[in-house]
């Protein structure tokens, strides 16, 4: 069996990590046919966004790499549609998995469908209900025409059962990206920041942000800036600045001595500054799975998100997109009352494991099948 495992995206590298050392470990002790091809869209090409991933979570290097690049969010599907598509007629593989939510996961789902190649999707189901965000397209998108569905929680099995998708095609598993998490936690690595702005356990805050509805204007940018930095009482703001919002930030002139506003990091600087951090304040999705994990108190500047659990279970609170509500909540943090969170379920490190059972079982069936199938042809 060749399953095909797709990679674009930094927030999808965490997500594969594991799955190709479970399939590894797998063929290799089961003695079970199972092979991969490990596909790099690359949607992402700076080296902090994934040369420097691949190198620190010990993924391989890449059997193809379609070299798709920057474009708009057309120009970059079609051209992962396109160059999926050639490897495909070449040589097409048995299973297309795709992971997350970025442009890659759901081209390559489309591109693996029109050639009928089953797809199984992992983090399948999740949902922000924001259609406005490119990410809930590509989920809805692919969450159509996904054959096996891997989820990492019940709030997203009952998004899929909502949609008619039977029980036997959805597999709650867990969540590859904390099997990564904890596997490298002992690996964590303190940045040169930590000397240069001579950083203290949980001393220190965290930002990140990139999403258009708070970097692209900039008199909603610099609101959300101003009141961040009137709020956290004079501690030092680590602020890892995504490229697409680093032209932005400079044309706010905003000067002031405890904003460090920095190179985006490796995996394993970004999440040692997150692990001793007193809060993060994010508008990613993953990162709140992490900071759950990490019990490190977590605010979201988003209206919705599409990982509940983080809110009801973990450590992140959704802070919406009034600039005014973030001083509350610093309150709350600064006065030692923000809540203690807990770990959802399955999210233990071993969910990989899991998806590589369910593949195996699957292709067991599919094979059983095509062999009864083959023989009840042959008998006529």
């Amino acid at each position: 069996m060749l399953i095909d495992i797709i990679a674009g995206a930094r927030p999808n590298f965490m997500k594969i990590a594991p799955i190709i050392k479970a399939i590894e470990s797998a063929h290799a002790q089961w003695e079970v046919d199972l092979q991969y091809r490990l596909i790099h869209t690359g949607q992402h090409y700076d080296k902090k966004m994934s040369a420097d991933f691949f190198e620190q979570l010990n993924i391989p290097t890449p059997h193809i790499n379609l070299e798709v690049g920057s474009g708009t969010q057309a120009e970059q599907t079609g051209k992962i549609m396109l160059r999926y598509e050639e490897v495909l007629l070449h040589e097409p593989s048995d299973l297309c998995i795709v992971v997350g939510d970025v442009n890659s996961t759901m081209a390559c789902a489309i591109a693996a469908k029109k050639l009928n190649i089953k797809v199984a999707h992992v983090e399948a189901g999740i949902r922000s209900g924001d259609i406005t965000m490119p990410e809930e397209i590509n989920r809805i998108v692919t969450d159509s025409i996904t054959d096996y569905f891997f989820t990492t929680s019940e709030v997203a099995n009952h998004n899929l059962r909502h949609l008619g998708i039977n029980n036997d095609r959805i597999f709650f598993v867990g969540n590859t990206m904390i099997d990564t998490l904890l596997s490298q936690l002992p690996n964590f690595r303190k940045p040169h920041i930590w000397e240069i702005a001579d950083l203290r356990e949980r001393n220190y805050l965290v930002m990140t942000l990139h999403r258009p509805s708070n970097v692209d204007d900039p008199s909603i940018f610099k609101q959300l800036m101003n009141e961040i930095i009137a709020s956290v009482r004079g501690l030092p703001i680590i602020f890892p600045v995504h490229p697409r919002t680093r032209k932005m930030l400079a044309n706010l002139d905003i000067k002031v001595p405890n904003l460090y506003p920095i190179e985006p990091l490796g995996y394993l600087e970004f999440n040692y500054l997150v692990n001793h951090a007193k809060v993060v304040i994010t508008d990613s999705g993953g990162i709140t799975e992490e900071t759950t994990i990490m019990g490190v108190p977590c605010m979201t500047l988003r209206n919705t998100t599409e990982r509940p659990e983080t809110c009801t279970i973990g450590t992140n609170l959704l802070l919406g997109d009034d600039p005014k509500a973030i001083k509350p909540a610093m309150d709350i943090l600064f006065e030692g009352n923000w809540k203690k969170g807990h770990i959802p379920e399955l999210w233990d490190g071993k969910t990989a494991e899991r998806i590589v059972d369910v593949i195996i079982q699957l292709f067991n069936k599919s094979s059983s099948v095509s062999s009864i199938e083959n023989q009840v042809v042959e008998s006529k």
